[in-house]
This record gives C-alpha cells, sequence and structure tokens, in this order.
C-alpha cells in the first residue's frame, strides 16, 4: 500500500486531499511529433503535474532503472534492444490490400443477354480494417459505374463479426450485402503482405469476357491486298456505254402465268446491272420504271455465307466471290436474276460490236420466239381508218390520248423554210368549155408543205377570181387515205398534171426563184424537173438565173408573177 508523504495517511479513498493551489486541469500530452511522426513522450517531471501521479511515475521510473542496471550487471551480452512503441494508425497508414473480381449481375426481360459480367476492384485499408468496393468504368456499357460500396467494414453474410484480411484470399467467394463477388486476382503488394502474414495466396484466376460485351465489339477488320485493275481507266474509257439485251421473264409460276417483256442494261463503267420492264398501253399495270435497280449482281456467295438469310438484309461484298460480267450474257439462254427466271433473246447493235470485239465466242444472233409467245405481247395498237375531218396527223391523236394533244411539228423546217414559197402558173385541165383560159397561181409553202391557189381575174369571163384553195397538204391520187403519199418539190415540173381534190391542173411556168432552189437541192430533185424548168425559162445549164436565193422571197398569195413568156402554152 502507498504512503500518502505529504499528510501521512494510507493511498486510499477519503484519504487523500485536493490540491486547492493546482489551476492546470488538462491531461498530459504522452506523444510527441517530430518530422510529420507521432511519437511516445518519455514521462517528465514538471510543474503543474499531479503528484500523486508525478510520484508514481517517478517510482516506476526508478524500479525500472534498477532493473535496467541489474541487468547490465548480471547478463550484459544478452539483453535486448529497446523496441520503441508504435500504434497501429502509424504503422499501417497509407497500406491498401487491392483485389480484383466480379460479380454476375441477371438480366430480365432481355433477348439479347441473360447475365451481365462486372468487374470490381476490393480495397481493404488495414489501418482500421474497412473496405470499398469499386467498379471501373468500361466505356458505352450503359450502366452507372464508380463507387459501389462506400469504405466501411463490412460485415459476414452472419453479420456477426466484419470481415478480416485473414479472410481475403485468390478463387475466393465474398458475400457483401447479398452480392456475391468472386475474387480472382490481386496485386503484388498484397501477395506479399499476405505470404508474410503466413497465408498461402491461391493461384490467380482469368476473368470471364461479358458475353452482351463481346457481342457489342466490332469484328476484326480484315485487309485485302488492292488488285491491279484500273477503275480510273474503265470510268475514262467505258464512261455512257451501256449493253442492251432483250428478254422476257418467265412469269408463269404465278396465279396469272403470263410472260412480260423486259430490257436488261450492263452498264460497262462499273458492270452494274438494271432492268427494266417494257409497258404497254392499256396493260392494265402500273407504269413502274424499274423492276430491278442498277446494282452489282452476285454470281457466286462463299459457302459460309450460303444460309444467310439474303431477304431480311443484303448481301455484303466480303460475302460475294464473283459478280456477273458481260461474258455471262449470251442470248439464247436463260438466266435467273434475283429469283426471276429471264429468257435473252435478242441485243441491239452496239451490243453486238462490243461482242464482236471483245468476245467473239459469245453468239449475239437473235433467237425467234415462238408465235404465241411474241404475240401474247408484242401486239401492234389497230389505229381505226380515217375518216376525213381533220388532218390526218390531228385525227391520230384522238386514238392516241384521252385529251387530244396538238400533233408535233418540226420547228427547225419551220424556222430555215419560213417566208420561202415556191410559185407556178397552172390552167385548169377540164372538159367543161367555160373552164378554157381560167390560170391560177399554185403556191408551194416549203415551211409546211402546203398548197394554195390563187385565180388570176380574167376580164367579163363570168368567174370571181380570188382564193380557190387555201393552204393545205395535197395528197397524191392512188393512195389509201390512211397512208397518203403528199405532193413535194420534186413533183412540181413544167407540164406536170396536179391533181388537187378531183380538179387537175396542169403547169404552165414557174418563177426564176424555184428553179434557183431546186438547183440548191439538186441531189434530192429528179433531173426531169430541172430540165423542164430551165427549157421553159429559158436558162442554160451553165448560165446563172440572175437571182440570189436569200433576197427577200414571195409570201403573199395575191401578188402575180408574170411568166417569162405569158400567153405561151408549154411545148408538148
Amino acid at each position: 500500500m502507498s504512503i500518502n508523504a505529504r499528510h501521512g495517511l494510507p493511498f486510499l479513498p477519503g484519504n487523500s486531499f485536493r490540491d486547492m493551489t493546482k489551476s492546470a486541469f488538462h491531461r498530459t500530452q504522452t506523444l510527441a511529433y517530430n518530422n510529420g511522426f507521432a511519437l511516445p513522450r518519455p514521462p517528465t517531471h514538471g510543474i503543474g503535474q499531479d503528484p500523486l501521479k508525478s510520484e508514481e511515475l517517478a517510482y516506476n521510473y526508478t524500479n525500472e532503472l534498477s532493473s535496467e542496471t541489474l541487468a547490465l550487471l548480471t547478463e550484459p551480452s544478452s539483453r535486448a534492444p529497446v523496441v520503441p512503441f508504435i500504434p497501429a494508425h502509424v504503422a499501417l497508414d497509407k497500406k491498401v490490400l487491392r483485389f480484383h473480381g466480379y460479380f454476375q449481375q441477371r438480366v430480365l426481360h432481355s433477348p439479347d443477354e441473360e447475365y451481365r459480367v462486372r468487374p470490381v476492384v476490393l480495397f481493404y485499408y488495414l489501418e482500421d480494417d474497412s473496405m470499398c468496393v469499386m467498379e471501373p468504368l468500361v466505356e458505352n456499357s450503359g450502366l452507372p459505374q464508380g463507387k459501389l460500396i462506400k469504405r466501411q467494414q463490412l460485415p459476414r453474410k452472419d453479420r456477426s463479426v466484419p470481415y478480416h484480411w485473414k479472410d481475403l484470399n485468390l478463387a475466393l467467394d465474398l458475400e457483401v450485402y447479398g452480392v456475391l463477388y468472386r475474387i480472382t486476382n490481386c496485386d503484388s503488394f498484397t501477395r506479399e503482405f499476405l505470404e508474410s502474414e503466413g497465408i498461402l495466396v491461391n493461384d490467380p484466376e482469368p476473368m470471364p469476357v461479358d458475353p452482351y460485351t463481346s457481342h457489342r465489339a466490332p469484328p476484326q477488320r480484315s485487309y485485302v491486298s488492292p488488285s491491279n485493275f484500273d477503275h480510273q481507266k474503265q470510268f475514262l474509257t467505258m464512261d455512257r456505254k451501256v449493253l442492251r439485251f432483250f428478254a422476257l421473264w418467265d412469269d408463269k409460276d404465278t396465279i396469272y402465268k403470263e410472260t412480260r417483256p423486259v430490257n436488261i442494261q450492263y452498264y460497262l463503267v462499273d458492270d452494274t446491272v438494271e432492268i427494266r420492264e417494257v409497258h404497254q398501253a392499256n396493260s392494265g399495270r402500273d407504269p413502274f420504271p424499274v423492276l430491278m435497280r442498277r446494282q452489282r449482281l452476285p454470281k457466286t456467295i462463299r459457302e459460309d455465307s450460303e444460309p444467310f438469310p439474303r431477304c431480311v438484309l443484303e448481301v455484303s461484298p466480303q460475302e460475294v466471290q464473283e459478280y456477273y460480267s458481260p461474258r455471262d450474257f449470251r442470248v439464247g439462254e436463260t438466266m435467273r436474276l434475283m429469283g426471276r427466271t429471264l429468257r435473252l433473246y435478242d441485243c441491239d447493235s452496239f451490243t453486238r460490236s462490243y461482242f464482236q470485239s471483245n468476245h467473239p465466242e459469245v453468239e449475239t444472233k437473235r433467237v425467234e420466239l415462238p408465235r404465241a409467245e411474241e404475240a401474247a405481247w408484242d401486239t401492234e395498237r389497230e389505229v381505226p381508218p380515217y375518216n376525213g375531218f381533220g388532218s390526218l396527223e390531228d385525227s391520230l391523236q384522238n386514238c392516241l390520248h384521252l385529251i387530244p394533244q396538238p400533233p408535233k411539228k418540226d420547228l427547225i423546217k419551220m424556222l430555215e423554210n419560213d417566208h420561202k414559197v415556191l410559185r407556178y402558173i397552172a390552167r385548169l385541165d377540164s372538159n367543161n368549155p367555160h373552164d378554157e383560159g381560167r390560170h391560177f397561181i399554185l403556191s408551194y409553202f416549203l415551211a409546211s408543205n402546203m398548197i394554195s391557189i390563187f385565180e388570176k381575174p380574167t376580164r367579163n369571163s363570168g368567174i370571181m377570181a380570188g382564193k380557190f384553195l387555201e393552204k393545205t397538204r395535197v395528197p397524191k391520187p392512188g393512195f389509201e387515205a390512211d397512208k397518203p403519199l403528199f405532193y413535194s418539190p420534186a413533183d412540181l415540173a413544167i407540164g406536170a398534171t396536179v391533181v388537187v381534190f378531183g380538179h387537175r391542173f396542169v403547169l404552165t411556168d414557174a418563177d426564176h426563184y424555184v428553179l434557183k432552189y431546186l438547183e440548191s437541192e439538186a441531189d434530192q430533185i429528179p433531173s426531169q424537173t430541172l430540165e423542164s424548168l430551165r427549157n421553159r425559162l429559158g436558162v442554160h445549164p451553165d448560165q446563172g438565173t440572175g437571182t440570189n436565193p436569200t433576197e427577200k422571197q414571195h409570201g403573199g398569195d395575191q401578188g402575180v408573177v408574170e411568166p417569162s413568156s405569158q400567153g405561151q402554152e408549154p411545148a408538148a
């Protein structure tokens, strides 16, 4: 029992008295900071300390010194060095064990995946035995990632005591809050620490692959050596060059069982094929212009791509082994293109010349079709006979269109021959004696190939002169009304008879411009016509007519051109 030295009383409850002069009541610090580290401070005897504790510490310190002195005197060689006391939060500060692992998360109501493998990193802090679970960021995963469990002491499954670092090892399942984590690997510091503590570390396990992530990963790129084919030369030499084949689409497998004509166009500039259907008037079908769009047609597919459903997606170029080329299109053979049976029976002239120069072994002769098949689609349109009303072209428009359109005119011919008129003098060839002495001016308009007739006034004839026939095209006699042949400048010779709707006119004279114009078109005018004009006008073939064809032409019907020898009949 210790004795209170100040009062001489035993150091028992009730025998000690508080020092009334004490003014400092703080607890004495037992740690001192040296270079930023907290170290234990040796006991000191200073002013302001509790005298009872100071005496007790002094007593203990004296005993330690006596024991140490005795040990030095008795066994000086076997004394162990004094190890300073270091607390756990200092010795294990910033020392963390790191484990790698994963957990599987089930995915419900998804046809693409059943579960996902989510990698995690487990950190164990040796300072206070706390743990933290982190999930590394995975690009385009679509999941919130980062810190899954904040730093804390994780309880076991039975919630009795928290996990300790002795419970952690590789190839081990760790259940935390209902989630089962599988530890697969650790870093080198963690392995060295566990082995230094006498724990046998298991072999690491490979991280399983997430099936959904591997499914979404882009396929490995395959590189193909470029070919020696010059595409630029093909573009420059084969641009606007197209091979055209005439074929029959055998559509007899359908309910209607018919054969329809199509045109197959092969573009040499890029080896593409286009199929166009030949539409017939009043066929009852919608006039779709293209049966198959312009594209390259695969001829041979790789064996590993045959079961691919081509009705869902198009075949990629990597799956095609060979495409169709011009030599695959042979006249007279049957082809199967995009599920349709096509029979080639003819081609155009350019296609024949191309095959003769590039592929002479390919036959391009037209194949005659059975009349029954050709008549099924190659039927000529029947035009009703001409009824005599209006012009032939104008009446034909009623048969071609529901709403008649005006017939097209040759604008180039109208512009070149505008105001150009060939004028002749004619007499009426009639058995009626009253028609004798009647003279007419027949005008031929080169812009429209029309003829107008004007009668010259004759004194005391009793016949009113003026317009006898307005501008119209006059057909030749002896031809059908549906296929007429009209008069042309080559038919208007001096002495020739022109039948105008039952009236016979004999040409007796012409002006000099007629001869000048016909000589400029001598390659299209018979020599008899030119000779008759020269004889009548008294012009030698080597002598000019004296009229410039570029002078102002006669464009009216009222003016009268006097002949070179008026009142004389043409020589028989």
